[in-house]
């Protein structure tokens, strides 16, 4: 039961906020709107932990990423995080935006920093599972061919919660939450993402519910809000949304700008976790999650 012992420490319950905005062509008008939308959901609910979308700078069918991605030392983007973070003494999960690593342009990543209330860097996450899709007469997207895909997991440790991070596509990958729960006994899983109008109807709340379940913990999914007044723009499915470790979805959003609040307690884990214990009930000895041969 070292599990459980480990995961009862942490009991305390906390409000976060979701940061549902519109993403425009403009990346300093898209900085200034996400500043004024934490400031107001600072000053509003009092959160200790803001929550942004995936590429909350940027357009998200732009062609050309370069025009948008960020030196990782230099960041406009990442220094204003930094200081609405300290200045507000709270936690920020911060969405992404592409950015690149020693004046390297040649390598964009889609990528996720994570902070403390002091704006202190805590966690740089880059997408593991870039959207290479085909859907027939529907969608064809090859993120492969404009982001690298990123190595290492996702894990943002603060002192009331072991948060894993994904982006997007990263939710379809059950092994990846899988095992930031068994490896790493995360809390919460929390997702930027930017499903679009074809694949967030069929599956942004089924695998939120899902994720939640497999792995008895909370889920978090951030999305942009959608752009209808610009069809040419890619349009996001919104919908941004809180699932407890149950599966049942906490609260959500619908398409226009929102901030979602919503109150974690941390409890629910440990309560599905002792009358559900399929963590202590697995077959480690059977399953292989090895890699599969083509």
């Amino acid at each position: 039961m070292e599990e459980l012992s480990k995961s009862t420490e942490k009991t305390e319950s906390f409000v976060i906020s979701l940061i549902q905005m519109k993403t425009t062509q403009d990346k300093e008008a898209n900085l200034n709107r996400a500043q004024e939308l934490i400031e107001t959901a600072v000053k509003l609910h009092k959160p200790k932990m803001v929550i942004l979308p995936e590429f909350f700078t940027t357009p998200i069918n732009s062609r050309n990423y370069q025009n948008y991605a960020e030196n990782e030392s230099d960041s406009p983007t990442l220094n204003l995080l930094q200081s609405l973070a300290k200045e507000h003494s709270i936690y920020i999960i911060g969405g992404s935006f592409p950015s690149y690593k020693n004046d390297d342009k040649n390598k964009i990543y889609n990528t996720c920093f994570c902070l403390d209330k002091t704006g202190e860097i805590k966690t740089v996450f880059r997408k593991l599972h870039l959207f290479d899709v085909n859907i027939p007469g529907k969608i064809v997207v090859r993120e492969s061919s404009r982001i690298t895909k990123g190595e290492d997991f996702g894990i943002f440790e603060t002192e009331f919660a072991k948060i894993g991070i994904g982006i997007c596509y990263d939710i379809r990958f059950p092994e990846y939450a899988l095992l930031l729960r068994k490896e790493h006994n995360i809390d919460i899983l929390v997702y930027p993402a930017a499903f679009n109008t074809v694949t967030g109807p069929l599956h942004w709340e089924i695998l939120a519910r899902s994720r939640a379940v497999d792995n008895q913990v909370y889920v978090v999914m951030c999305s942009p809000s959608r752009n209808y007044e610009n069809p040419n723009d890619y349009q996001a499915w919104g919908h941004s949304m809180v699932v407890d470790p149950y599966g049942q979805v906490v609260t959500s959003t619908g398409i226009e700008e929102d901030i979602l609040v919503a109150r974690v307690d941390l409890i629910k884990n440990n309560e599905i976790r002792s009358s559900i214990p399929v963590w202590f009930q697995k077959r480690w000895d059977v399953y292989n999650l090895g890699k599969t041969e083509k």
